[in-house]
């Protein structure tokens, strides 16, 4: 295949291939998500490298910094600058003073010699994040919504329809429906990207649910009870250690959504039929 150049802040790009269909061999071209490297920086130093698809990277960077447990709130935030590589993207994030202080002391405490990797429970206890506790968001949604919410972020996905290729995550709340989705070639990131549209449009996460298109990993609940919803309906299956989270994160966790079929795993009590 040729090598083809990357168009600055796009999605996805037209490549060539041979389609064989019905024993019919053609060339022809079809559109792929692009994934570069995209860096955050907070005060000139470079936090973590991701590989995604460059758009939304100012949500991207409100979320990463929130679900990364940088900031608290987007007010902590005094602005996002994206410098546009030949490689990929910079984006570099400045915090208001205090966490600026605060990111650099944590840095110094990370730093220095570590003890080996998953070498007994204690270090599997640290590897494993203590998740904010949604237990007490009273939040109720219909199963026939939730059904409709997952057919929405489908219907919304423009990418994932030009690719057939990127994970999509949705924001949802009871009665208006869905609010905002964002997408990317890793699951992980195109929740960050929905975390950061919410906190930027100054919605609640505790008023409505997070959709995704993807599997549910404890990453994944992780990160929307970071966002504070109580909800989390997925169109694939959970992990187990994803289910044993959200039980002590007193989240709901709704999966294998096709259709108007479905099951709930946890705390079914916010779910209506």
């Amino acid at each position: 295949m040729d090598k083809q150049a990357r168009p600055s802040h796009s999605a996805y790009r037209s490549v060539k291939r041979i389609s064989v269909r019905d024993g019919v061999v053609s060339d022809g071209c079809r559109s792929a998500p692009d994934e570069v490297p995209v860096a955050f920086s907070y005060g000139g130093s470079t936090h973590a490298v991701m590989m995604a698809t460059p758009s939304d990277l100012e949500d991207f960077a409100y979320g990463f910094s929130l679900t990364e447990g940088i900031i608290a709130n987007g007010a902590q935030i005094e602005a996002v600058d994206l410098l546009d590589t030949e490689q990929g993207f910079d984006v570099q994030v400045t915090l208001l003073g205090e966490q600026a202080d605060a990111l650099r002391s944590r840095r110094r405490h990370m730093a220095g010699p570590v003890g080996c990797g998953l070498c007994g429970i204690e270090s599997i206890e640290q590897a494993v994040r203590p998740v904010p506790d949604v237990s007490s968001v009273a939040l109720k949604i219909d199963a026939r919504e939730i059904a409709a919410a997952m057919d929405a972020l489908s219907e919304a996905q423009s990418l994932n329809r030009e690719t057939r290729a990127v994970h999509g995550a949705g924001f949802h709340i009871p009665g208006p429906g869905l609010l905002v989705v964002r997408e990317d070639v890793g699951r992980h990131n195109a929740l960050d990207k929905l975390a950061g549209a919410v906190l930027r449009a100054g919605w609640k996460g505790s008023d409505g649910i997070v959709v995704v298109t993807s599997r549910v990993s404890v990453e994944m609940v992780q990160k929307a009870a970071i966002l504070g919803s109580s909800v989390l309906a997925a169109v694939s299956a959970p992990t187990a250690l994803a289910l044993e989270t959200a039980e002590r994160a007193g989240m709901t966790i709704v999966a294998l959504v096709r259709g108007e079929d479905l099951e709930i795993f946890t705390r079914p009590d916010r779910v209506t039929f």
